[in-house]
């Protein structure tokens, strides 16, 4: 190669090489810095988007969760109240059985019935107040809950309401104890009832069971989606220091070699001293 003083190939190359390992170096700072090997879509555009889409559905399973914890409350509160409305009845059968007796007294059978009545209006009660965000799943004309249970909502956990009203269960609002023949028939009445709110309790208890259910596969599925992103993305922040200090000493050099190659063509000077 000529001894030139118009063209330094020696020092062009160091620059393509020092200038290489500066994007290198570059680009290892980054990755440090964001913690990822792809942050942007010049990165790697393919692996970015398989990313991006999956961020995507594990964001939409926050919605899934929000839905399935909501029904979760709502389904409960029902519960709470339907098991209130059970207890009242078992009380409510022992007073009709109390009044069947044909020795009671009239003051005694009249107290018995106040107590019967009282413990009824509660059910109306109980029934009334067991809603949760305004859904009440255990009145008359109740509202169904149907939660979302994937990330584009084509599919949904449905829970049926059940009626545990007083008409619901068979019973009424003028429902009484107040002679032996009314206690009699009513004795039969509550145990229908009895058995009425025992059916709709474990459906409503299946439903909590499988809502629950599907709320922990929902988050399990979440973290297996942000460990596969992470695994496309993020970067071996080991690695990537081992290479860091590589780089640096590898750029270090380069300035070093192209500090030779400009200095090279200064030796031609000597060839024109006397």
């Amino acid at each position: 190669m000529p001894n030139s003083v118009n063209t330094n190939v020696g020092a062009m190359v160091a620059l393509q090489n020092l200038n290489q390992t500066n994007f290198e170096l570059m680009t290892v700072q980054n990755r440090i810095n964001t913690g990822k090997k792809i942050a942007s879509a010049k990165d790697n555009g393919a692996i970015w988007a398989i990313a991006q889409n999956q961020r995507a559905s594990s964001t939409s399973l926050n919605a899934v969760k929000d839905s399935l914890q909501r029904s979760q409350s709502t389904v409960d509160v029902a519960l709470a109240g339907g098991e209130a409305v059970s207890d009242l009845l078992l009380q409510m059968k022992e007073k009709a059985l109390a009044a069947s007796d044909s020795s009671l007294d009239t003051s005694s059978r009249t107290a018995l019935n106040e107590d019967f009545m009282a413990l009824r209006d509660q059910i109306a009660k109980s029934v009334s107040n067991a809603s949760f965000n305004g859904v009440n799943m255990v009145k008359a004309s109740g509202t169904d809950i149907a939660a979302l249970a994937n990330d584009d909502g084509s599919s949904k956990i449905t829970v049926a309401a059940q009626d545990l009203s007083l008409a619901g269960i068979g019973l009424t609002a003028t429902s009484s104890i107040g002679t032996q023949t009314l206690a009699t028939s009513m004795i039969t009445n509550v145990s229908t009832a009895i058995a009425t709110v025992s059916t709709a309790l474990s459906k409503l208890g299946t439903g909590s069971k499988s809502l629950a259910a599907h709320l922990t596969f929902i988050g399990k599925l979440q973290d297996s989606i942000d460990a596969g992103v992470g695994n496309l993305v993020d970067a071996d922040l080991a690695k990537e220091s081992a290479r860091l200090t590589s780089l640096q000493s590898k750029q270090q050099l380069g300035v070093q070699a192209l500090s030779i190659a400009n200095s090279a063509s200064s030796s031609v000077l000597s060839l024109f001293r006397g």
